[in-house]
């Protein structure tokens, strides 16, 4: 890890393995492009919510348990969800989905991040 400062601004620079070693030179001004996820047909990607760890009443659970969620937020749409006036679905609502039928994307390392089809998102939170 290294950090510099550039007109008034401190950069955080590391390897790509992060193990916190000096990059030389090369590795320094080596850009690199940054992975996407785009869904295609029917799909939408979700971020999942996190799992709950408290309960209603208040009550701590443990670590190894967790109430499991099957909310959250839409992430990314695909260009025929976008373009379809029939699906109500819209970059950054918060839905309900069936997991059942959830494509988990191992893109980050939590793991919260799955391509859901539009058939099995049940329901959108909308505020009135």
């Amino acid at each position: 890890m290294l950090l510099k400062r550039y007109n008034g601004v401190v950069v955080l620079k590391t390897d790509s393995e992060g193990t916190g070693r000096k990059m030389s030179k090369k590795e320094q001004t080596e850009i690199k492009p940054l992975e996407t996820v785009e869904p295609i047909g029917k799909r939408v990607l979700i971020r999942k919510d996190e799992d709950k760890k408290q309960t209603k009443g208040g009550i701590q659970l443990p670590d190894n348990i967790e109430i499991p969620t099957i909310t959250g937020r839409i992430v990314a749409v695909s260009a025929e969800v976008e373009n379809s006036p029939d699906v109500p679905l819209r970059q950054y609502d918060k839905v309900l989905f069936n997991p059942k039928g959830a494509i988990p994307v191992d893109f980050e390392g939590d793991n919260r991040l799955f391509v859901v089809e539009v058939e099995n998102v049940v329901a959108v939170f909308r505020k009135t």
